[in-house]
């Protein structure tokens, strides 16, 4: 006799989170830390490239952003293939390309083939960040989902500070070869740790007859009960979307596409400016006459104000419009990021500015991830975020180049972050209309 049906509402939102689910953010939580140690080491490595490869600064140039070209284009081809085959098999697949990339870096012979090995790395990396992001968003309670995806995403931040700590001890035993490895080994032992104890998302499971076996097997992980049919757990809106639509159709049909092309505008300003204030900053600071361990301590502020900015983020999101609550964190951001120039010369203010700033905009980005992953319905979850982020890194690539030249055209770091700013106006536009679009009704009934 079969246990009594489970609902969606008694496994996923039961009043204590499973050891499954704690699990599964867990281990996204170290798929998004090796993205984030992989941004951080090339930053940490450079000056050695330079000196070893006698390289100027444009040609560390290409080296940079092949990395980021890697990410967009990977961001675009795997977001389809895992509403495909499932999340979990395309991160396991990027950590492994990603790992090998980055193994590989450490032996290139020339800076050309670093460029090439750093798109191929960054190519595989470009599935593993959204992903880890679908996946943990669909194994969350609703009640709190947007704070535990948004705890699990802080695996990127601690990335990026491991970075450093890794560097310092690698660099003087290995050189910037050490980090590469190190680099390359962590996602590589990591994969099979992902693939034996990382679940498939049930929703993505549910009406495949193909996965019935695995999804018997995460229902008895989560519930205790293999007989539990797995259709029983998922909302209607995972079988609603049509079996014949694809993915990237599902993107931009009736229902959902004027929500794609401004959460894309949203995503495309916020990292145009994340990118470009984040690149430029250090210059801009120390340009004023502000010493450099002071203009490092300024600079600290942005990640500081945005972890805090996503965790406020991320309860508010919990409890009221989420695109009303982005929108109003993009308005902290485009005041103070415009803030910044007035306030470059006055160093107290000016650690205030900057903090706000990354609490509105790298606040409004992380929240935007946990946003985009809730939007879609199944069949097209991991297309949306990826396709997301992929739009964003192309704004990520256009800000890091521009700054330098809106800087040298005003003649006026006030004037030049008043312009700054101005995107993250036309994205917090962009969450209000959307947050008017979607009023009322969930995403799925977009």
């Amino acid at each position: 006799m079969h246990a009594q049906a489970v609902t969606s509402h008694s496994v996923m939102d039961d009043k204590k989170t499973s050891s499954l689910q704690i699990l599964t953010l867990f281990l996204c939580f170290l798929v998004v830390a090796a993205d984030g140690f992989d941004v951080a080491s090339v930053g940490y490595v450079a000056p050695l490239l330079k000196r070893a490869w006698a390289l100027s600064p444009a040609q560390l140039g290409p080296i940079f952003g092949a990395g980021l070209f890697g990410l967009t284009v990977g961001s675009f081809l795997f977001g389809p293939l895992a509403d495909r085959i499932g999340r979990k098999r395309v991160i396991a697949i990027s950590l492994v390309l990603f790992g090998m990339g980055s193994f590989a870096c450490a032996y290139a012979p020339s800076p050309l083939w670093l460029v090439v090995l750093r798109f191929a790395t960054g190519a595989g990396l470009g599935g593993a960040m959204p992903n880890a992001i679908t996946l943990s968003s669909e194994f969350s309670p609703t009640r709190s989902r947007a704070l535990m995806v948004t705890l699990m995403f802080c695996g990127f931040t601690l990335g990026l500070a491991f970075g450093g700590a890794v560097a310092a001890l690698l660099i003087p035993l290995f050189g910037w070869q050490g980090v590469f490895v190190f680099g390359g080994v962590f996602p590589l032992v990591l994969t099979p740790i992902v693939w034996i104890w990382m679940p498939e998302s049930l929703r993505f499971m549910a009406g495949k007859p193909r996965y019935e076996q695995e999804a018997r097997q995460v229902m008895k992980r989560l519930t205790g009960d293999a007989n539990t049919n797995v259709e029983q757990i998922v909302p209607a809106e995972a079988k609603a979307s049509g079996a014949a639509e694809t993915a990237v159709g599902t993107l931009f049909n009736r229902r959902y596409r004027a929500g794609t092309l401004l959460l894309w505008l949203a995503f495309f300003c916020t990292l145009w400016v994340y990118y470009q204030v984040s690149s430029w900053l250090p210059t801009v600071i120390t340009s004023a006459g502000i010493d450099a361990s002071h203009a490092a301590r300024v600079g600290a502020m942005l990640p500081l104000g945005g972890t805090i900015g996503s965790l406020i983020n991320a309860r508010l999101m919990d409890r009221l419009n989420p695109f009303f609550v982005l929108a109003g964190s993009y308005a902290i951001a485009a005041v103070s990021t415009a803030l910044i120039g007035l306030s470059i010369n006055e160093p107290m203010w000016v650690f205030v500015s900057v903090f706000m700033a990354g609490f509105g905009l790298s606040g409004a980005q992380t929240a935007a991830n946990v946003l985009v992953a809730g939007f879609y319905t199944t069949a097209a979850r991991a297309t949306g975020v990826s396709w997301a982020l992929g739009v964003g890194r192309i704004g990520s690539i256009i800000g890091s180049m521009t700054g330098g030249i809106l800087l040298a055209a005003f003649h006026s770091v006030a004037t030049a972050f008043l312009l700054f700013a101005a995107p993250m106006v036309i994205a917090g536009v962009a969450m209000l209309a959307n947050g008017w679009l979607y009023r009322g009704r969930s995403s799925t009934e977009a």
